[in-house]
């Protein structure tokens, strides 16, 4: 736990929070009935930041990710090489590289949060209403507190230079 939170913040809550962030990698991890074809928690990280900013370049792709450029290119080179990732020069610039997902690159998406739509309401319903209407208000305004690009580690779009791949 860093030393020092942020004054407003209770510890226990944070740690709370934590916990739950920590169960639900758990729960969402592919079981064995997945494996053939699954796609590495790394790489469906990459596949939602490209959803989010679709035509994102490698640069900004590894600013968003916290990784070096040699990285991610192999990143995108291992996406590409499944089918979920489109590499594709930008018109205006040919030295950049746009990045957008493919139809599988949506298909994998959609089918992962399906999956962990399924496995969270499986552990909701064993919560009374109440709680489940608590729980919706209480990550509803999480939600909004991080909407904020930048609460995320996420640079707008734009704001740095194109990557020369």
């Amino acid at each position: 736990m860093p030393r020092a939170l942020h004054p407003l913040v209770d510890e226990q809550e944070v740690l709370e929070a934590c916990a739950v962030a920590e169960l639900l990698e758990v729960l969402w991890r592919p079981g064995p009935e997945a494996a053939e074809g699954s796609v590495p928690p790394s790489q469906l990280r990459a596949l939602t930041v490209i959803e989010q900013r679709d035509g994102i370049n490698l640069r900004d792709l590894g600013d968003a990710l916290g990784s070096a450029a040699p990285a991610v290119s192999r990143l995108c080179d291992r996406l590409e090489a499944a089918g979920l990732l489109q590499r594709s020069r930008v018109s205006t610039n040919r030295r950049e590289v746009e990045l957008t997902l493919s139809r599988r690159g949506h298909a994998v998406l959609a089918n992962n949060r399906a999956l962990r739509a399924l496995r969270t309401a499986e552990v909701m319903q064993r919560m009374s209403a109440e709680d489940r209407r608590a729980l919706a208000e209480s990550l509803a305004a999480f939600r909004a507190a991080a909407a904020d690009p930048a609460a995320l580690g996420v640079p707008p779009r734009g704001d740095t230079l194109s990557d020369t791949a």
